[in-house]
């Protein structure tokens, strides 16, 4: 397997706040400072691999069904996760359910599906080997 290099950066502002950046420099604040900041707005670190799994996988959605030229017109993704409740809290399970507008192709959505969730996407990838790994769709008018 032919491997790359990503690097990213995590740095401590404060108290459980961080700011983290991506490879292209785009960051994000981590965390959650309820000492010195209840109001702080800051993403906590579990939600945020929650988030990186949706929006990988909808990303690749997108993508390949505006490959096949499905007349998409909008995609959320709702993420239900079951977390243990014994340290270090690992996610056991995680359900996607896409919510997708358009006059889109249920087969061609049920393609970009399986294709994102075993082909393209790389954090489900990472994640789906060690939890329960579910998904379905909801095609709004």
């Amino acid at each position: 397997m032919e491997t790359k290099t990503k690097e990213v950066k995590l740095e401590w502002l404060r108290s459980r706040m961080f700011v983290g950046t991506d490879h292209l420099g785009t960051s994000i604040a981590i965390g959650y400072d309820q000492e010195s900041d209840p109001a702080s707005k800051a993403v906590n670190p579990s939600d945020l691999l929650l988030l990186a799994a949706a929006s990988c996988s909808a990303y690749d959605m997108v993508q390949i069904l505006e490959k096949g030229k499905q007349p998409l017109e909008d995609l959320k993704v709702e993420v239900q996760a079951k977390q243990s409740q014994e340290a270090p809290y690992p996610y056991v399970s995680l359900h996607f359910n896409y919510i997708l507008k358009g006059d889109v192709d249920p087969e061609k959505i049920q393609r970009a599906m399986q294709l994102s969730e075993d082909k393209y996407c790389s954090v489900l990838a990472t994640l789906k080997p060690g939890l329960d790994f579910t998904s379905e769709y909801t095609l709004e008018d």
